[in-house]
């Protein structure tokens, strides 16, 4: 694939499918960091790749953006090929997060942002407005960060910079290679927080690295389990995953404790009852529709009741009682809410 063939799909989608065939590294020394690894990500989703460390996942992550060179098989983007096409010119539009972000210390955080789009001689006033733009969306205010350098931010902050500036150029690709495991935990699951709010606006095709599977569960639409060598063991939505694991080595990565991780990935609409079938009991407390059965368990244990009212735009819509919430079968993609 040609530059112009990026250009096309850039211009035409704000994310792009990608599909990894029998995708292969195997260093000089005979070292085989990944076998031959298949994986089909679907547009517009999150994708986790986890898994012990040296299983190749920041291999594979690399190998798409061709910091590293496969030694064998296809990386197809929206089915072209990546191979066919100039290295420097891809990754000018795949966008990459870092676990230390690798921020420009010399540069300020707008001239930070803009590098991507100004490699690609877009106008100063397009850069400027895409910066502003940006910056708003991480929650950094323009005028009070934009002339900041880098070590005069938080850790916190320094990361969302890195997410804007893998943003810039609109990429159809964005790929993640721990980009929260530097920040302290507090912060960290507040940038989970405010990252998923952020891929529900832009909804980009991700690709992300973590050995955190409380991580993954959280942000992934989906999630690969893999082995040393890149082997894949398991690739399935988080609720899949958790409720039916394919193997003892999968279960035992996941964690005794799948359960109630399940719980929290698995959207409540899936226990509820329609309110006609039976009235709720008085004082029930309620959860939001697009809430969890963790939710509402937690309300249930909180107010010793035993069911719960789901409520839409404050109205109540159906009732979810504890024992349905032990009963809810695997929703498999449905799960995320």
């Amino acid at each position: 694939m040609d530059a112009t063939a990026i250009n096309e799909v850039g211009a035409d989608r704000s994310a792009a499918s990608i599909t990894l065939q029998d995708v292969g590294k195997v260093y000089p020394d005979g070292t085989v960091a990944v076998g031959d690894f298949s994986l089909e990500v679907r547009s517009g989703e999150l994708t986790v790749l986890i898994g012990p460390s040296g299983c190749g996942k920041s291999t594979i992550l690399r190998m798409i953006n061709r910091l590293i060179e496969p030694s064998n098989g296809q990386i197809l983007i929206d089915g072209r090929n990546i191979l066919d096409q100039d290295p420097v010119e891809l990754r000018r539009h795949i966008g990459y997060v870092i676990q230390n972000v690798g921020l420009f210390p010399h540069y300020t955080v707008r001239k930070n942002v803009a590098t991507v789009p100004t490699l690609r001689g877009w106008e100063r006033k397009k850069v400027r407005d895409r910066v502003d733009e940006l910056l708003e969306l991480v929650g950094l205010d323009p005028a009070r960060y934009g002339d900041r350098y880098p070590q005069e931010l938080s850790g916190g902050q320094r990361q969302r910079i890195g997410v804007a500036r893998a943003l810039a150029a609109d990429p159809v690709v964005l790929l993640m290679d721990e980009p929260f495991s530097a920040v302290d935990p507090i912060v960290r699951a507040r940038l989970q927080e405010e990252f998923l709010k952020l891929q529900a606006e832009v909804r980009k095709t991700i690709v992300m690295v973590t050995h955190d599977i409380d991580e993954a569960v959280r942000l992934g639409d989906r999630i690969a389990v893999l082995a040393q060598g890149g082997k894949l063991l398991q690739y399935a939505p988080p609720a899949e995953l958790l409720s039916h694991p394919v193997s003892s080595t999968v279960s035992d990565f996941v964690g005794t404790d799948r359960g109630v991780r399940r719980l929290a990935v698995t959207a409540v609409r899936g226990a509820m009852r329609p309110l006609g079938e039976a009235a709720p009991a008085a004082g029930a407390p309620t959860v939001p529709e697009d809430g969890t059965l963790y939710d509402a368990l937690s309300a249930m244990l909180t107010t010793d009741s035993a069911e719960v009212v789901v409520v839409k735009d404050g109205n109540p819509v159906g009732v979810v009682s504890r024992s349905a919430i032990f009963d809810v079968p695997n929703q498999g993609a449905q799960a995320k809410v």
